[in-house]
Order: structure tokens, then C-alpha cells, then sequence
């Protein structure tokens, strides 16, 4: 276990869910027509997979830089989110 953290594998194993979630969320809306738009869905998984993917380049020691790309790209997804979502009184 304590490999799986070391290398990163964690965090891929984690996107990997995310991305069967996404995948689930689009089936149940094409046959039920209900669940989340897609891309609404879409750009909050982004912002989490960002986000994980910066803890990734942390656990395997990448430089400082890389890490604040991936909250910098976090913090994007999680402002066009707000944007997707903002309503108006």
C-alpha cells in the first residue's frame, strides 16, 4: 500500500473511478434523461482530476512549478464551474 502512495498509482486509480463516474452519469442521462449535463459534470471532475493530479506530482517529488500548474488549472475549472452555475436574481 505504501507503494502505491509512493509512486503516485494512487491518484490514477482515483481518476480512473472518476472517470467510470462520468461515464455512469452520461448512460443514466441518455436512457432516464435525467442526472448532471455533461458539462457541468465535466468541469467539476476537471477541477477535482486537477487537483489530483497536483497531490500526483507531489507525492513523486516534481518541482514546485508543476504542482502550481495543476492547482492553477484547479482553480480555472473551478471558475468556469462557478460561471456554468451562476444565477442571476
Amino acid at each position: 500500500m505504501a507503494e502505491l502512495f509512493a509512486s503516485g498509482r494512487i491518484v490514477d486509480c482515483i481518476a480512473g473511478l472518476m472517470l467510470l463516474e462520468f461515464i455512469a452519469n452520461a448512460v443514466v442521462r441518455a436512457k432516464a434523461g435525467s442526472g448532471i449535463k455533461p458539462v457541468e459534470l465535466g468541469v467539476t471532475l476537471g477541477a477535482g482530476m486537477a487537483l489530483l493530479f497536483a497531490l500526483r506530482a507531489a507525492l513523486v517529488g516534481l518541482a514546485w512549478q508543476r504542482v502550481s500548474m495543476w492547482l492553477m488549472a484547479a482553480l480555472l475549472a473551478h471558475l468556469l464551474y462557478l460561471k456554468l452555475r451562476w444565477r442571476a436574481d
